[in-house]
């Protein structure tokens, strides 16, 4: 993970909006109007958190048709696991500067 990706994560998860999303998508997926209506929230400013999320690579969208042929979209979260200490920073900033340098990263970081 270099310092964009951590920086994305961070802000991602520093809404408490985006927590609450996680938090209802950790029992399992959902589709967008069953998670608003759970949230109390419009559509299209879920949609933005949603897509804040999916850009962190925390959750992930797929269309679904309804036996009725509605097209719903769902959204789960994606597998992660992120330790914020400082060796993750250092890590993130040491593979800021391999990727500068064009040199593979070291493994572990």
């Amino acid at each position: 993970m270099d310092s964009e990706e951590l920086l994305a994560f961070l802000s991602a998860v520093g809404h408490a909006q985006r927590i609450r999303i996680i938090t209802e998508l950790a029992a399992g997926q959902l589709y967008v109007s069953e998670l608003a209506r759970r949230l109390g929230v419009s559509r299209p400013l879920l949609y933005m958190h949603l897509e804040r999320l999916e850009k962190a690579g925390l959750v992930v969208g797929r269309l679904e048709l309804s036996d009725d042929g509605k097209a719903l979209k769902y959204f789960e979260l994606a597998p992660f696991d992120v330790r914020l200490n400082v060796d993750t920073i250092l890590a993130a900033v040491r593979q800021d500067a391999s990727d500068e340098a064009g040199q593979p990263s070291p493994e572990g970081s």
